[in-house]
């Protein structure tokens, strides 16, 4: 799953690269970054260093859009 979420790097930096600049609504690559970021720690912490205890983190933004 980290791999699949590494792979979409490429792809977002294309599109970021072919957007509008002056399109009405602009995508949020910088905001879908981090939650993808957040995505891959939320799978890579617990392999790391298991816990007993759920953890919480930050809720995702999910509203690339503005």
């Amino acid at each position: 799953m980290v791999h699949e979420l590494q792979a979409l790097e490429p792809l977002l930096r294309a599109a970021q690269s072919q957007a509008n600049p002056d399109a009405r609504v602009r995508f949020r690559y910088d905001w879908l970054r981090q939650d993808l970021q957040r995505i891959r720690l939320g799978i890579q912490e617990p392999i790391n260093a298991p816990r007993a205890q759920p953890r919480s983190f930050p809720p995702l933004r999910g509203d690339y859009g503005r």
